[in-house]
């Protein structure tokens, strides 16, 4: 528990720094509504998260695919870091993109929120959400049939993913867009090798796609 909260201290030290350093300023309202929502949802995580999937995404285990690792990093650069960075610098300082509306920022605040609450909620679901791709034969991977698993087949890329494309705009920032889409595309790309990589080595996996279809969003994918 506490090396978890360490950890998470580490993470929203580095959302604030990232997001205010080059601001030129501290009074930016959404900057540190955007921060609340990470903080509550990664506190939530670390009291409700089991504490053996804690461990399991804090180490590289046995049998992880490689490719995922190096996709897996790139995409989180850009989703995090590079779209905050670029987002500090236009809307937190030199006013780049035209003004957002009040609702529109909002709006895409409250799909920043529940991106995070569906990816919160995959990983409160399945005890094999792992950091990164492996078959986890050590811990006796099963297919995952609950939660939000019952409707798409991979709720925590899309959650990931819906947040990412948010942020953006929730923070007045159109330039921000541009690494937001490739980190998101990365995951896009991720979510269709772990899937053929799970339909060819978890048994029942294939199965399971058959009855639920999609595997980012209902009726398209």
């Amino acid at each position: 528990m506490a090396r978890g909260f360490l950890i998470i201290l580490f993470y929203i030290g580095a959302f604030i720094v990232i997001l205010f350093a080059a601001a030129g300023r501290l009074n930016w309202g959404m900057g540190w509504t955007t921060v609340g929502i990470r903080t509550v949802i990664s506190l939530t995580a670390l009291f409700l998260v089991d504490p053996e999937l804690v461990e399991e995404r804090s180490q590289i285990g046995p049998g992880i695919k490689h490719w995922d690792m190096v996709l897996a990093s790139l995409s989180l650069l850009f989703v995090y870091p590079f779209t905050l960075a670029v987002a500090r610098l236009d809307a937190g300082r030199f006013g780049w993109s035209p003004s957002f509306h009040w609702a529109v920022q909002a709006a895409a605040l409250v799909v920043f929120a529940l991106g995070n609450g569906l990816a919160l909620w995959a990983a409160l679901s399945n005890r094999y959400f792992s950091t990164f791709v492996r078959l986890q034969e050590d811990r006796g991977q099963a297919v995952v049939r609950e939660g939000p698993y019952r409707f798409i087949r991979h709720p925590g890329y899309a959650g990931i993913i819906a947040a990412a494309l948010a942020l953006p705009i929730a923070l007045g920032s159109l330039w921000a867009l541009i690494p937001a889409v490739i980190g998101t595309g990365g995951f896009v790309l991720r979510t269709f090798l772990e899937d053929k990589t799970l339909s060819k080595e978890l048994m029942g996996y294939e199965e399971y796609a058959r009855q639920v279809r999609y595997r980012l969003m209902p009726g398209i994918w």
